[in-house]
């Protein structure tokens, strides 16, 4: 079985794609106007940086990899 920080580790990949996710539905819903939605996805997303952040100081060894340094074949959504 693998460690709590093993996991994570191997997760970071998603956390970006899932962050960039939050980042492309913000401007979306900002070129729409849909403030309320705007506003909640933004809590969502803060919310949800907290807790990455959060997890990662109780797991120093994590290595976060930026997306732009991700290989384009890696990526879930190019």
């Amino acid at each position: 079985m693998k460690k709590k920080t093993d996991l994570l580790d191997d997760n970071m990949i998603f956390v970006g794609t899932i962050y960039d996710s939050f980042e492309a539905l913000e401007e979306t819903l900002g070129k729409l106007k849909l403030e309320r939605p705007l506003f909640l996805t933004h809590i969502a997303k803060m919310a949800f940086a907290e807790e990455v952040f959060k997890r990662a100081e109780d797991a120093p060894q994590c290595r976060f990899i930026p997306r732009k340094d991700i290989p384009k074949t890696d990526r879930l959504f190019n």
